[in-house]
């Protein structure tokens, strides 16, 4: 007992000195913006999913051993990532709807998201093979939290979401453990979120070059309103040859070694990318389903052709309509009319385009399992190729 106190007592104050670590490097990394990518539509003030008001995102990011793969044992290149939609109060579900583009992946949850048209508790997102012990970590915590009303804590349906990161990761050793889960959840916070190989993202790989997490955010006018689309993504999709950003074919500019150069699915368009949509717009579920699908727009912005490995799945909520899941009496709901819905379809395919060129900029070179080595888009030679075609903000 006492050996497995010390292992979890260790493995989370390292896990905290990598959260600290990250925020700190947080503070001085560049983002796609201040390398003058030009990018349409005006962000939020922190430009990430967090500036719709309650949405708090946490990660636990795992970073151990070198070289040779021994499996259980490491080298160890993966985390989760937790986004809350109304902070830390479950009992209030939110409105959501999710699409899947291209189903060679997973998200849980999404049967009864379709069905009852809510997303209860966080979204989630992990690697492939730690899906069923983030799902579990999730009723864990709600159980002990207590944090949903009447009965409803006997049964939970948690949302979470996966993609590959088997090439740097230990994948088959099964890192990732329920407190990893618990600290994601515990240490969510508004504000600027920590980008690229972080907490879900950490190991992944991302057209051609490191990927992981990364954020955006839309302000636009409805009907009156003033409202804010956020997004995060966790991006492990694509080839270089595909990659595009500001309209220009930046994979086929920039010359180095493909990751993948040694597998045999080199030439294949594999990995996955999961996207979450926020909005504080009053939509209601089927609108929110309208949401996830433009996503897929934002995607075909930056080149990705969602090919037949790829698993491409997005949940979009609103944090507007507080209290619709109430079931002791009839319910108002305000929504936008779907005539009114296009700042909202723009906003979405914006954010979701910079959010992507935002993970790979904030991502630095890893070297992972077997001394597999992806390199950084490098930010230099990226803005050479922008500015060669006349793309470069000054």
């Amino acid at each position: 007992m006492f050996r497995t106190h010390s292992r979890i007592l260790f493995s989370l104050c390292c896990v905290l000195a990598v959260s600290f670590l990250a925020q700190a490097q947080e503070k001085t990394k560049p983002r796609a913006r201040d390398l003058g990518v030009p990018f349409d539509g005006a962000p939020g003030p922190q430009n990430a999913i967090t500036d719709v008001p309650g949405v708090l995102v946490g990660h636990t990011t795992l970073i151990s051993g070198e070289g040779k793969l021994v499996v259980g044992k490491g080298p160890v290149r993966t985390g989760v990532t937790a986004i809350l939609p109304r902070g830390k109060n479950f009992d209030d579900a939110a409105m959501a709807g999710w699409w899947s583009l291209n189903g060679n992946g997973e998200m849980t949850g999404t049967t009864w998201v379709e069905e009852s048209g809510f997303l209860v508790g966080p979204v989630m997102i992990t690697n492939t093979h730690s899906v069923g012990v983030v799902r579990d970590a999730v009723i864990q915590w709600i159980v002990a939290h207590k944090k949903i009303g009447s009965n409803d804590d006997w049964w939970s349906l948690p949302v979470v979401a996966e993609t590959w990161d088997g090439w740097l990761n230990d994948i088959n050793g099964f890192h990732v453990k329920p407190e990893h889960a618990f600290h994601a959840i515990d240490s969510a916070q508004s504000g600027a979120v920590p980008e690229g190989a972080v907490g879900g993202g950490t190991g992944m790989v991302c057209n051609g070059f490191k990927g992981g997490i990364g954020t955006s955010s839309r302000r636009f006018a409805a009907e009156g309103g003033q409202y804010t689309v956020g997004v995060l993504v966790q991006c492990n999709y694509g080839t270089r040859k595909n990659l595009r950003i500001a309209g220009i074919a930046v994979g086929r500019e920039i010359e180095s070694e493909d990751p993948y150069a040694s597998a045999s699915f080199a030439d294949q368009d594999h990995g996955s990318i999961i996207v979450v949509v926020a909005t504080d717009a009053p939509l209601v579920s089927h609108q929110l389903k309208r949401l996830a699908r433009r996503v897929s727009l934002g995607l075909g912005r930056d080149g990705s052709i969602s090919g037949n490995g790829s698993g491409d799945i997005f949940i979009a909520f609103s944090t507007a309509n507080s209290g619709a899941s109430a079931t002791d009496h009839i319910v108002n709901l305000k929504m936008l009319p779907n005539e009114k819905l296009e700042p909202v379809f723009s906003a979405t395919v914006q954010a979701t385009e910079e959010a992507i060129i935002n993970a790979m900029v904030g991502a630095e070179t890893m070297v992972g399992i077997e001394n597999h080595k992806v390199i950084a888009l490098p930010h230099e030679q990226l803005r050479a190729v922008l500015k060669k075609y006349n793309r470069l903000n000054p």
